[in-house]
């Protein structure tokens, strides 16, 4: 070996420079002249080869069987073949069957579970070491072919040698100390189950969580339907309507990183017979319910949602739910009307809408009449516009709102109607201490009167403005709508606006009489912060303001949802991000891809800056200061008792990937979706959850989830390759 020196200047310079460099050069020569760096040349150390020898014959493989983590494969077709089994490739699924008498197997390339049909017997077993292809040729654990064909092997460590003997019988032995023992093999299963595993010794020591998997024999891919970190715990499981049939129930074992650690499989048969139970609560065994009934089912398969229906036996008057939480509770108070026997019923729902109804249960109602006015509070005092409302528990043909002087007794009708809200705003004649009460006749024609509620009334002109809230943008394509609530007769009206910076009024409309609406569309030139306000007169002169509301007018462009992606491409794109999240996570990829598309209608509405156009790539409409910064959209607000929108902050990524992200960080780190992510794993028991949890206050967002769910069979990206 010749070295050359680099004899050029700079190096030359550098070196005479760095007596410490230049000694580092000469000792890296002299070391390599003598072969002190013979590890960078050195061969690699060679492994001896293992031998394999099938009923006394030496059989030379190419490639030859080796040591996989500490387990010895063998090269699948070389030793079935010899053993006078068939092999049968399939390049579509990747699986290799192997057949020979009455044994059938079937394994999957890069896949653990392995399919056993021995004498018409279906059993499944986790092999530590999946069938993996080695320079075109499939390599399995000598275990797997001794199991597989019932043969005996032996391991002779000294000269590395592989012994098959078919003369020697075996029997299937696992590969791992586990077993789920609460579902025996080929067992029926119509229901509600108990699902528990145990360990003849001490489980992995980097075992960090069980999860029960149903799992499609013929693909061999399967669904989480419980987990949790206690090993050899209890767990429950109802299973789904859509998941009969002949499958594969497994316990699987995990790291905390993921990694697959072991499992027992067995087969089993689902066959639901559906149960539907009504629980009622709140009543005493035996006796009539005199308040609140609280209702709830009990089901033994995962429903999508249930109703309930009450019906009065006497008169047929019938009360019918909504959807309601399988899991939850639906209470309700019964109006004097359903006194007597009422018939109660709970129906549920699978995933299809399909029907399951229950049992009839009867039950006795007696409560008694009740009425109360509602809207207003005990000494409190009235300046403003109060919505006063009859509350009762039986039906009403006629209300009426009363004033009433509590020194003379006075009575004044405030208002007259059939049933309903009364909405009062005092006028200036009422002041002092004074009593309101509602009366109301039943559909019998007898009148019930309630007790007094006492108010003080301010005896005070009020004005307030409408339609225009505080902090409010007003634009040109969303003009304000500005009206004006008054308690006095007035004779006209004028919005101002005050530039805040200036001090300088602008009067946007001056009206004459009773007429308040005015719609306020800005122009060029009125852009700015102001203070806005509504100035009245009444009829004999005074001048009454409401008070000043900051508000921000303006004329510029302004930009709104913009589509993140083609909507055809939308799904595949949701699709590959939650199915990467739910790998890492656990997370339910069929329900986050179906919040994705709800709450961007199909990636089609993503916030923008409504100023800049920016786009927030904010999938999950989430608010506050992202990576990204923000984007300044709009939200709703309510002022005096009208709905306005106001800008407000939304989180700004770089890009799809980063919201996915911070979305699951937000589910999965939140105190109050704890109980979540005890069912996360489950796309309907999750979306129920998030419903409770208070991520959504739409009644139907669960239903709306599990509607695209199986419409588009999004259930499928939950599917886990075993």
């Amino acid at each position: 070996m010749i070295f050359k020196l680099d004899s050029s200047p700079k190096l030359l310079l550098f070196a005479a420079k760095n007596k410490k460099i230049k000694a580092a050069l000469l000792t890296t020569f002299l070391a390599a002249s003598f072969g002190l760096l013979t590890s960078t040349f050195a061969a690699p150390a060679t492994t001896p080869p293992v031998n394999l020898i099938i009923d006394g014959q030496t059989i030379t493989a190419e490639p030859a069987p080796m040591i996989k983590n500490d387990r010895t494969v063998v090269p699948l077709r070389v030793v079935s073949e010899t053993l006078g089994a068939e092999v049968t490739w399939n390049a579509a699924d990747r699986s290799v069957l192997i057949e020979k008498g009455t044994r059938t197997i079937l394994l999957r390339i890069d896949r653990s579970l392995v399919d056993y049909t021995i004498d018409g017997l279906k059993q499944y077993q986790f092999s530590d070491v999946q069938p993996f292809i080695h320079q075109d040729r499939t390599f399995v654990p000598l275990r797997l072919i001794s199991n597989a064909l019932g043969v005996g092997i032996s391991w002779e460590g000294e000269t590395r040698t592989v012994r098959v003997d078919s003369s020697t019988s075996a029997v299937i032995e696992p590969f791992f100390d586990i077993k789920l023992t609460s579902i025996k093999p080929n067992a029926l299963i119509p229901g509600t189950t108990t699902l528990q595993s145990a360990f003849t010794a001490a489980p992995p020591a980097n075992a960090a969580k069980i999860k029960y998997l149903l799992v499609d024999p013929s693909t061999g891919k399967g669904l989480v339907i419980a987990q949790g970190s206690d090993l050899s715990g209890s767990y429950t499981w109802n299973p789904k309507m859509r998941d009969q049939g002949a499958k594969v129930l497994t316990a699987a074992l995990y790291s905390e990183s993921g990694q697959f650690l072991g499992g027992d499989a067995v087969p089993v048969t689902i066959s639901i017979s559906p149960a539907v139970a009504l629980m009622v609560t709140g009543v005493e065994a035996g006796q009539p319910a005199t308040g609140t009934v609280n209702l709830s089912a009990r089901l033994n398969f995962g429903a999508a949602y249930v109703k309930y229906e009450i019906v009065h036996l006497a008169t047929g008057k019938t009360l019918a739910t909504d959807v309601q939480d399988p899991l939850g509770t639906y209470a309700w108070t019964p109006t004097v009307e359903y006194n007597g026997d009422v018939a109660l019923k709970v129906t549920a729902y699978d995933q299809k809408h399909q029907a399951y109804p229950g049992q009839t249960v009867t039950l006795a109602v007696n409560v008694p009449r009740r009425l109360a006015l509602g809207g207003v509070k005990a000494g409190q005092t009235i300046s403003k516009p109060v919505s006063l409302i009859a509350v009762r528990n039986f039906d009403a043909q006629a209300t009426e709102y009363i004033l009433r002087d509590p020194v003379t007794q006075k009575e004044e009708y405030l208002a007259q109607i059939p049933y309903g809200a009364h909405v009062w705003f005092p006028g200036p004649a009422y002041s002092g201490s004074k009593e309101l009460l509602v009366r109301v006749k039943d559909m019998t024609g007898e009148w019930y009167t309630s007790d007094p509620v006492a108010v003080v009334l301010s005896g005070s002109n009020r004005l307030l403005l409408r339609g225009a809230g505080p902090d409010q943008v007003i634009t040109t394509a969303v003009p304000a709508k500005l009206s004006a609530l008054s308690n006095f007769e007035l004779s006209g009206i004028r919005y101002i606006l005050t530039r805040t910076s200036t001090g300088k009024q602008k009067i946007v409309a001056s009206l004459q009489g009773s007429a308040t609406e005015f719609t306020y569309t800005p122009v060029p030139g009125d852009d700015g912060q102001y203070k806005l306000k509504a100035v009245a007169t009444t009829t004999n002169g005074q001048i009454v303001e409401t008070e000043e509301v900051a508000v921000m007018v303006y004329t510029g462009k302004i930009y709104g949802p913009q589509p993140i992606i083609e909507k055809s491409k939308f799904l595949s794109m949701a699709s590959n991000l939650a199915v990467y999240d739910f790998r890492q996570s656990g997370m339910s990829a069929a329900l986050q891809a179906a919040q994705a598309i709800l709450e961007t209608g199909w990636g089609q509405s993503v916030p923008v800056d409504k100023y800049t156009g920016r786009l927030s790539s904010n999938l999950f409409g989430i608010k506050g200061s992202g990576p990204a910064g923000s984007v300044t959209s709009n939200t709703w607000e309510e002022y005096n008792g009208v709905a306005f929108r106001v800008d407000a902050k939304f989180r700004a990524y770089y890009s799809a990937n980063e919201s996915w992200a911070d979305h699951k960080k937000f589910l999965l780190t939140g105190a109050r979706y704890e109980t979540f992510r005890t069912v996360m794993f489950d796309s309907s028991l999750g979306a129920w959850a998030l419903k409770r949890a208070g991520y959504a206050t739409d009644s139907k967002y669960p239903i709306k989830l599990m509607d695209l769910i199986e419409t588009h069979q999004l259930y499928k990206l939950d599917e886990i390759d075993l």
